[in-house]
């Protein structure tokens, strides 16, 4: 495992923030760790698969890149067993136009992904809008959200279902929270991906992909959605009283995604 930058010196100061890097191409490594350290953050690398899990079991970091393309154990898996480990946010890094691999790289739990080739500048600013997202409130700063049998609590990041904890991965714990906010709105996915995920613009299966997540952890029956439902030529609905409306019907094809 390599490092780059220290820690911040002074027990006054705020700890700066991890991120481990995982890319078999040197060059890549080297530049995206380069740009992490001039923007304040501490960088570890790995150059494949175990290598990251060493690096993650030595000291978790605050956040993953990840190649999806590792040679023996690739990224997915990388990435399923971070997230067994702890609900690290995850960006991936894909190649153009593998759609199929991006897809599946969220299904596992990734938090975001650039496509290659990418600015490192742009990746950068993913990694802290990520970053931002995953910080834990101060206490007293967002209340307890608490609707239809589902529980949030802001400051902890906890989510809870008839009392029973939720394993959300960041982006989905950041949908829910923001469906309990507006219980009974239909929400747009171009809107979701604005208020949730921070982006102007991008590919929509990405919300597609996070509510399908979300569905199969909070739904009695992911299939037939008493919760979050589908709204026809919208997107979706967080239901008030949890009845089934339009559920059981398939999402529409514009929304349908390939097989993982």
């Amino acid at each position: 495992m390599e490092q780059t930058g220290q820690a911040a010196p002074g027990g006054d100061e705020p700890a700066r923030t991890r991120v481990l890097v995982v890319d078999d191409d040197p060059t890549v490594s080297e530049v995206v760790a380069g740009y992490l350290d001039r923007a304040g953050h501490v960088v570890d690398r790995a150059a494949d698969g175990p290598g990251a899990l060493r690096a993650a079991d030595a000291r978790m970091p605050d956040l993953v890149v990840l190649d999806l393309m590792l040679p023996g154990m690739d990224g997915l898996e990388v990435c399923r067993r971070l997230r067994e480990r702890a609900p690290v946010p995850v960006i991936m890094l894909t190649a153009r136009g593998d759609e199929d691999d991006r897809i599946l790289g969220l299904e596992v739990g990734a938090d975001d992904y650039v496509t290659k080739p990418f600015s490192p500048r742009e990746l950068v600013l993913r990694v802290e809008s990520v970053l931002r997202r995953a910080r834990v409130p101060r206490r007293g700063e967002a209340p307890v959200l608490s609707y239809a049998g589902i529980e949030i609590e802001p400051g902890g990041r906890r989510a809870l279902k008839d009392g029973r904890e939720l394993s959300l991965t960041l982006r989905e714990f950041d949908l829910l929270a923001y469906f309990l906010r507006h219980p009974g709105q239909a929400c747009s996915r171009e809107r979701l991906m604005h208020e949730v995920w921070g982006w102007e613009f991008g590919d929509l299966s990405t919300v597609t992909v996070h509510v399908r997540r979300l569905r199969g952890k909070i739904e009695e029956d992911p299939a037939r959605p008493r919760l979050i439902q589908t709204v026809w030529g919208v997107g979706y609905r967080f239901a008030k009283d949890g009845a089934p409306e339009g559920a059981g019907r398939p999402e529409r094809p514009e929304e349908a995604l390939p097989d993982a």
